[in-house]
């Protein structure tokens, strides 16, 4: 059975621990079988590129995964981090919620 990831691609999060504490940026990937996420601007790392007849080649520049319990929601409201929570509202939809503020985090 399939893991319950309460990250999602697309949420807004904040790096609570390790070198890049502090930073925060937009989930592009959900990794749940290695329990890791992948965020925007977030553990960048260095790689070798050979050239290549569609690139240039040179040393780039790019995201690596984080684990995910590393990471924390952005809460809507406060811009803090806060853990999530499950709520069912009107018409029986399952969503997401900040346990900050209370607020509903899905779209």
């Amino acid at each position: 059975m399939a893991k319950k990831m309460k990250i999602k691609k697309g949420d807004k999060v904040v790096v609570i621990t390790g070198r890049n504490r502090g930073k925060s940026g937009e989930v592009l990937q959900v990794l749940p079988k290695e329990d890791r996420v992948l965020v925007q601007g977030v553990n960048l790392v260095k790689r070798h590129q050979r050239p290549g007849p569609a690139n240039p080649g040179g040393i780039l520049e790019k995201e690596a995964t984080i684990h995910i319990s590393n990471v924390a929601h952005v809460d809507p409201g406060s811009d803090k981090p806060t853990r999530v929570g499950f709520k069912i509202a009107e018409g029986g939809r399952k969503v997401r919620v900040a346990r900050r503020s209370g607020e509903v985090i899905d779209r």
